[in-house]
């Protein structure tokens, strides 16, 4: 379904007919694809709403750097035209960091927020690398950044087990198809992340997850939000990395279980 939110069109699922509202928020390269093992468990208890951040899946995907501020933006505009006034919230990497600053500028909506492999802050270290990063989906497209996202995103176990060729293939695919303007964009927005020091002012129950192997946002980054935050709880997800929702799908979906059944 799509919905006009914050000036563009927003691509959105809605699944389950009962229960609080469970909104889920992608990373950076994926879609609402990425939530399925998630979106098929939580459905049986959950009104859940995946939608594609802007510059991902079939939302659009205006030319130009965005910024977090603006990605929260649509996220909210797109619960007040659906009518959800409270939601308990998940996102992963990118989705973390805009679950963050949603929770910042509107207060209120989360009646819950999780945070999965994620980070308040980068370094100067990382500006680098974000700028090659959008420099190569501006002017190479996304092809040249499958290989390393999957490198990234996954334990080298995992992606050496034949049983998990199909799953890979599919996450390549929602990589290079997402469009290179809409990874640039979003990918200047998260260079900017720094909001560390507002954590405290976040007063919303929280779970922060993270693979115990995710090299993209380190466990380090985890226990920083963990430690800062009011109301917060940390779990390590073992032999995951990035992308720990897909990779330990159980453990992920247990974790979360138990953390919403205490506050749903």
């Amino acid at each position: 379904m799509i919905a006009q939110s914050n000036g563009i069109d927003i691509h959105y699922e809605t699944t389950g007919t009962q229960g609080p509202w469970l909104t889920f928020s992608h990373s950076l390269g994926a879609d609402v694809s990425m939530w399925r093992p998630q979106i098929e468990y939580f459905a049986r208890n959950f009104r859940v709403l995946a939608l594609d951040t802007r510059g991902h899946g079939k939302t659009s995907a205006p030319a130009g750097a965005y910024s977090l501020d603006t990605l929260a933006d649509d996220l909210h505009g797109l619960l007040a035209s659906l009518e959800i006034r409270t939601t308990h919230f998940v996102g992963l990497s990118m989705g973390g960091m805009i679950g963050q600053t949603f929770a910042l500028r509107h207060p209120g909506v989360f009646s819950s927020i999780t945070l999965a492999d994620t980070t308040s802050q980068y370094g100067a270290e990382a500006q680098a690398l974000w700028a090659s990063r959008v420099k190569t989906a501006n002017t190479e497209g996304m092809e040249p950044l499958v290989e390393g996202s999957i490198g990234r995103w996954f334990t080298a176990p995992f992606r050496a087990d034949p049983a998990n060729a199909g799953l890979l293939a599919a996450v390549a695919d929602m990589i290079r198809t997402t469009p290179g303007a809409g990874y640039a964009g979003c990918a200047a927005a998260i260079a900017a992340i720094n909001l560390t020091e507002r954590l405290g002012d976040i007063d919303a129950p929280m779970l922060v997850l993270c693979g115990a192997d995710d090299m993209a946002t380190p466990p380090a980054m985890s226990e920083v939000i963990a430690a800062r935050a009011r109301k917060a709880q940390l779990v390590l997800i073992p032999e995951a990395a990035h992308i720990s929702n897909l990779e330990q799908p159980a453990a992920f979906n247990r974790a979360l279980d138990a953390f919403l059944a205490r506050h749903a």
